[in-house]
Formats: C-alpha cells, structure tokens, sequence
C-alpha cells in the first residue's frame, strides 16, 4: 500500500530550489517517488493538516502569511479562501486536534498567532499572543535579544505549548474561543540553548530540542499542572561540531527511541527513551544521508529525511529492536525540501 508525503520548500523567494507544496509516494518497501508539485507557492516551508477534513495549511516564511488548501486529487491542492497575514518569518504552524484553530509563530518577530476555523476549515480571524519577554536579560546593563517564536504542541487536555528559540522558553498556554492564547507560565531553559521543536511522549514528558546547545530538555507536568524542566541531556554520543544546528526531533511510535536532526556535520541521533518515558540517553549517530537535515519523519518502521541542501528525501528501513537505521533504502529529489506531512 502506497503512503502520499506532502512536501515544504524553500522557493525563489530564499533563493532556493522548490516550486511549492509537492507530493511524493512511499510503498511499503519504503521506495520513493516523484508525484509532482501539489501546488506552487512561496517557500511554503512548514504545513499541518486539518483532523478531519481534506484541508491543508502552510506558512508563506518570506511573505508572512498563512494560506489554506484543500484537496483535490491524490497530489493535488487548491487555494482555500484568501491568504492571512502573519508576522516575519514565520516558519511553523500546528493544527488543533479539534479542528478549532491553528498556531503559526514567526521566528523574525516573534509572534504567536492563532487563526480561528470554522467548520469547513476555512480561517475566520487572526488573534495575536502576549510577546515574550526575556528570562535572562538584564536590565539596563545587557542587551535585549530578540524573541523568536519556533514552534507550538497541542497536547491532549487543550493547553498550548510553543517554544520561543531567541528568549530560552517553553510558554504554556490556553485557548479561550474570540479571545486566542491566554498565557499561563512559561519553563525558563538555560540561557543561549534554543528551544526549537517539540515532541510529546505518551508518558506525557515533552521533549524539546535545542537548536544552538544541541541538546534535549525534557519537562514534565508537576501534579498542579506546572510544567517544569527536569533533564536536559546531549543529542549525540559525540561532540557537537562547529556550524551545528539541532532541527527536527520526532519519537517511534511505541515510544522507545527519540530521533534529533543535526544539520551542518549532517547527521541523524538517536536516544534511547528511559525511565517510563521521562528521559532520554544518547544511544547512535548516522550519516543522514545527504546535506542539510531540515526536516525528518518517523512512521511505520521507516525514516524518511528531508535534506534542503542536497534537494532529496531519502528513506531508511529502522530495526524495531534497536531503533537504528539501516540503508538508505530509497531517495528521490525535490527542491529545497523543509517539511514531510503524511497525508490522510
């Protein structure tokens, strides 16, 4: 049975090599292939799909906005409605589990912006968050640095989590429908780390990658509800090298093994997932395959990576034992690749 993956890309507009949102095929082989452009677009880089609905939304980074689409065909998609502006370089957006909303930030100004749906998906209004405020400046003999808005994580009680890579935060949130993002508190992680993405473990720990210390934190829930930072541990097994930068982090779906992206030594870390799912250790490195990890998909026993450098996706076979990968299997090229998405 063959799996449809919806592509982001950077396009002209960051002088790269991607026409828009493009589709690719995977058959339980984990061979990949080409199934075109889906639809052209300014450097669509980040989408998420709709819960229930034949509806997908991306960021425009270079142009600010936010566009809905919806589909048409197996690896076709149209417009939905009129683009939303959003804020600079916006470079992330999550979908609600309910179909209610969806978050995008913006890593230039760091917004966080909450776009309200109505029932057929479509967006309907545009409400901003409170703008973060930096932990570990200190006034007036420091210099403020800015706030940049990376990313943000559903989690299954309706909070919000989004990460803020310029201010060290992990802000927790609550939707209030007409009223957006009501601020709750905030996990405070060392200065100059870089909170990047996240990924929620079933125990409810949320590991978040650091973008500029090449780690993982984790925080957890106290029984009030507090979230607060419990470990923080290396991606790797090895150093990190100069001109690193963490990206993606995605979990196996049983649980047991984390994935990190290193993009610049270009390398793909698993940890081993430990103590009822509350830490992680560093278990391997591997070669990702090709340059520039932006982006990388863990699903059905199979990873599959997106190299923005080197204009491929490549796909590898993990062992259900290990966790470790083996190949790569399959690879084809797309420009410029920055996100894979399962479609529905």
């Amino acid at each position: 049975m063959e799996t449809v993956i919806w592509t982001g890309s950077y396009t002209a507009d960051r002088n790269a090599k991607g026409e828009g949102i493009g589709a690719i095929s995977v058959d339980s082989q984990g061979n990949l292939t080409s199934l075109g452009l889906a639809a052209a677009a300014d450097s669509p880089s980040f989408i998420a799909l709709h819960p229930t609905l034949p509806v997908l939304y991306a960021v425009a980074e270079e142009a600010g906005h936010v566009q809905a689409y919806r589909r048409t065909a197996v690896a076709e998609l149209e417009p939905f409605g009129e683009p939303w502006h959003t804020g600079e370089a916006t470079c992330h957006v999550a979908a609600d589990p309910q179909g209610r909303f969806i978050i995008a930030t913006c890593w230039g100004d760091g917004q966080v912006l909450l776009f309200e749906l109505d029932d057929d998906g479509a967006i309907t209004s545009r409400i901003s968050a409170e703008a973060a405020v930096d932990p570990h400046h200190n006034a007036p003999t420091g210099q403020p640095r800015p706030s940049r808005a990376h990313s943000s994580l559903i989690l299954p009680d309706g909070r919000i989590l989004t990460t803020d890579l310029g201010n060290d935060l992990v802000r927790v949130w609550t939707y209030r429908p007409g009223q957006g993002l009501i601020a709750d508190h905030q996990v405070i992680l060392p200065k100059g780390s870089g909170p990047r993405h996240m990924a929620r473990h079933s125990s409810g720990t949320v590991f978040v990658d650091t973008e500029y210390s090449i780690e993982v934190a984790a925080i957890r829930a106290e029984p009030q509800g507090v979230f607060e930072l419990s470990s923080m541990v290396p991606v790797s097994v090895n150093k990190a090298f100069d001109g690193d930068a963490a990206a993606e982090i995605a979990l196996s779906p049983d649980g047991r093994f984390a994935y990190v992206g290193v993009r610049g030594s270009n390398r793909i870390c698993i940890l081993k997932v430990q103590d009822d799912g509350t830490s992680l250790a560093p278990l391997a490195d591997v070669s990702s395959g090709g340059d520039w990890p932006r982006h990388h998909l863990v699903r059905d026993g199979w990873l599959f990576v997106a190299h923005e450098g080197s204009n491929d996706v490549v796909s590898y076979k993990l062992d259900p034992e290990s966790g470790l990968p083996d190949g790569p299997v399959s690879r084809v090229e797309t420009g410029s690749p920055s996100v894979l998405v399962p479609a529905r």
